[in-house]
């Protein structure tokens, strides 16, 4: 997602859904948990944290190809690993590589997101951790990551988001 020129990079993950379900309910009470779908093509959106405006560009895990036409002017990235799904958990790790390297997010603040933790078929998160062999790209990464395991789904992990997107988008 772009957050005021953030990205997300995809899967199967809802922040504005999330947003507005707590802007109506509240940080502790979410509506039924909707269905998700990967995104296909690119979704804009404004969020409001704290009093600050941002713009939320949404982009598909298809769109792989073209993600590099739109990190000029990225500040931050989040990239959700949809680990339900194992034949894509080592594409995303490639992606993830790529997405890393590439010069205009040299500095970007990373969130990675391992979405779906509570489908019985997911990895652990130790398989996922050695599978992208994380720790090393933790530390020979130039741009500061974090970790997260979040469920779309039930909401597990999306308050920790919006602390995310905060600390490093109002200042």
């Amino acid at each position: 997602m772009l957050f005021n020129k953030i990205k997300r990079i995809p899967q199967d993950f809802s922040l504005n859904t999330f947003c507005s379900q707590l802007s109506v309910h509240g940080a502790g009470e979410l509506e039924p948990t909707p269905a998700t779908l990967p995104t296909v093509g690119t979704n804009l959106t404004d969020l409001t944290l704290k009093k600050k405006m941002i713009t939320v560009r949404e982009l598909g895990g298809c769109m792989g190809p073209i993600w590099l036409s739109y990190f000029k002017d990225c500040s931050s990235v989040i990239f959700v690993v949809d680990s339900a799904n194992i034949a894509q958990v080592s594409s995303s790790c490639i992606q993830l590589l790529s997405v890393l390297s590439a010069e205009p997010l040299h500095s970007a603040c990373v969130l990675i997101l391992f979405n779906k933790r509570d489908v019985p078929s997911t990895m652990s998160l130790v398989e996922i951790k050695s599978l992208f062999r994380l720790d090393d790209i933790v530390a020979s990464a130039t741009q500061p990551i974090t970790l997260l395991e979040t469920s779309a789904r039930s909401g597990q992990g999306l308050p920790e988001v919006l602390n995310w997107l905060e600390s490093i988008t109002v200042k």
